[in-house]
């Protein structure tokens, strides 16, 4: 949940990473690593035989071959009648796995959706959380269709991960669950089939190096405010005590009667991490000491005073977060936008 902030109003935007399930590699901006993402069965592709037709033309043509080239005909019967040569047939096609989800060129089954969505209710479940198959499907084809983009922007980037780096996590990963008899076994418990869990695998590692790309774009300082407010939930008390401001008041006296804890101190932030536009742009218009006028919000009603400016100040570790978390719901943003996903999300 994201914290609240002073006097009542909540500050920091709301946490959105790529949802995922299953092992817990790191959380984003305090660990490094990823989650496994939550993928089902692979494609297996499908052999199938030549048929008997087709096997003895071959061995027709091989005994031809063999006997030095074509027969001779005696001349009474003339040149023989040229025969149309036989057609070899085509090999039979693979028949197409059904897609739940295509974003751009890749896809997501409808097998391995449908295990995703058992995955996703049990965790809930036993979270003690309801959630509607409405609700749970959506969450589900948000959180793998963010994946397949994130995934998309790491080719664009020109980072790939190969058989033998897809390998290597494998094996790290068996060694940390205690074997590799271990890991086939969780992955049974958990509806996976080996190829299924290998494209879940490196569908999460590329996503995992996208998403630190993007957030690594976010710098450690900006600028930022120190502000304090007087926060009502009453627009015509709200005015009162605006109308005692300009008749001499003093405004942190004001503040700390309306709030004897934080005597209305919400602290410093930058910009993009109030969850009100409307406080954050009342507070970065204002000079240092001037208080501005009742802003609303759907937290209240605000009078705010600029206590402190900082051009390049230090962002809290809870600030770059959201921040981080703004620039990577941002860039998926902007790829939904010019992506070709069905079904539309």
């Amino acid at each position: 949940m994201p914290p609240v902030r002073n006097c009542g109003f909540p500050l920091s935007k709301k946490t959105q990473f790529v949802t995922v399930r299953g092992i817990t590699v790191d959380k984003p901006a305090a660990q490094s690593g990823w989650v496994i993402g939550d993928g089902l069965s692979g494609i297996i592709g499908r052999m199938s035989t030549l048929k008997l037709a087709f096997v003895l033309m071959i061995l027709l043509a091989l005994t031809a071959c063999s006997s030095g080239g074509p027969a001779s005909f005696p001349a009474v019967f003339g040149s023989p009648t040229p025969q149309p040569p036989t057609a070899t047939p085509a090999p039979p096609t693979e028949t197409p796995v059904p897609m739940a989800i295509t974003v751009n060129a890749d896809g997501i089954s409808v097998d391995e959706l449908d295990a995703e969505l058992g995955r996703y209710k049990a965790a809930q479940t036993a979270l003690g959380n309801t959630v509607s198959d409405e609700q749970a499907l959506q969450a589900v084809r948000d959180d793998l269709i963010a994946q397949l983009l994130l995934m998309q922007g790491t080719v664009e980037s020109g980072f790939v991960i190969d058989d033998a780096a897809l390998q290597q996590r494998l094996d790290a990963l068996s060694s940390e669950i205690g074997g590799a008899d271990k890991l086939t076994a969780w992955q049974q418990a958990h509806g996976y089939t080996e190829a299924g869990f290998r494209s879940a695998l490196k569908r999460a590692a590329a996503s995992a190096w996208m998403r630190d790309k993007i957030m690594s774009t976010v710098p450690s300082t900006v600028e930022q405010v120190h502000v304090r407010q007087i926060l009502l939930y009453n627009e015509d008390v709200a005015k009162k005590y605006y109308d005692q401001l300009q008749a001499g008041a003093d405004f942190d006296e004001l503040a700390a009667q309306v709030d004897t804890v934080t005597r209305g101190d919400i602290g410093w932030f930058p910009r993009g991490y109030l969850t009100e536009k409307s406080v954050e742009d009342a507070a970065f218009s204002l000079e240092v000491g001037a208080y501005s006028a009742v802003v609303s919000s759907e937290v209240g009603f605000h009078i705010l005073k600029l206590m402190e400016r900082q051009p390049d100040r230090a962002l809290s570790p809870d600030a770059l977060m959201a921040l981080q978390n703004q620039a990577l719901n941002d860039w998926l943003t902007n790829r939904r936008q010019q992506s070709s996903i069905v079904p539309a999300p």
